[in-house]
């Protein structure tokens, strides 16, 4: 089974009719490290599927960037409020390393919606994952410490801790890199004591 078969079964099972027509209204491209998927000020007209590598959802505040998540080989991500608005977007979603991005146009996931309840289900649960991982996020933002929210990050995505720069896990985390290397080292010490 494909990466994007397999992923699209993880949201929810679909007859092979329903595949081939989700794969039909695909495309897939070859981008590299640093290239844009969603510019800032852009209108997200897609669902992303991140088949390999990794990227990073971020937004510019005060002339700074901040982190808003990572997606990395085989998941999902767009601009949520760009999308459903279709209003430019604050986010903004750059490679992090080289990927192949599979894009599903929302013209054709709506349309496909309104004729295929397989597909419906699939999309309707697409995007209720998106908005639980959102308010995941936010509930960790408020009622978590620092460190806490880097051990569910250990724990829950590992592969964004091996993989992102630490710059961009403390932009996420919301604290600083120094506090980040604080962490580090403390959970490092309490590891080597044990």
């Amino acid at each position: 089974m494909s990466f994007l078969n397999q992923a699209i079964t993880d949201v929810t099972p679909l007859s092979h009719e329903a595949f081939a027509e989700l794969k039909g209204m695909t495309t897939t491209r070859s981008l590299k490290k640093n290239e844009f998927i969603l510019r800032q000020d852009a209108i997200c007209k897609h669902i992303y599927f991140v088949k390999t590598g990794m990227v990073r959802i971020y937004y510019l505040k005060d002339g700074r960037d901040v982190t808003e998540w990572f997606a990395y080989d085989r998941q999902f991500c767009f601009s949520i409020m760009s999308y459903f608005h279709e209003k430019p977007s604050k986010l903004i979603i750059q490679c992090l390393e080289d990927c192949e991005i599979t894009f599903f146009p929302k013209a054709g996931l709506e349309k496909s919606s309104d004729e295929n309840l397989e597909i419906s289900r699939f999309y309707r649960s697409l995007l209720a994952g998106s908005l639980i991982g959102s308010q995941l996020r936010m509930e960790s933002i408020q009622f978590e410490t620092a460190l806490q929210r880097y051990q569910s990050l250990m724990n829950n995505n590992p592969e964004i801790i091996q993989r992102a720069p630490l710059k961009y896990i403390a932009s996420f985390l919301g604290i600083t890199v120094e506090t980040l290397s604080r962490i580090r080292h403390q959970l490092h010490q309490l590891t080597f004591i044990n």
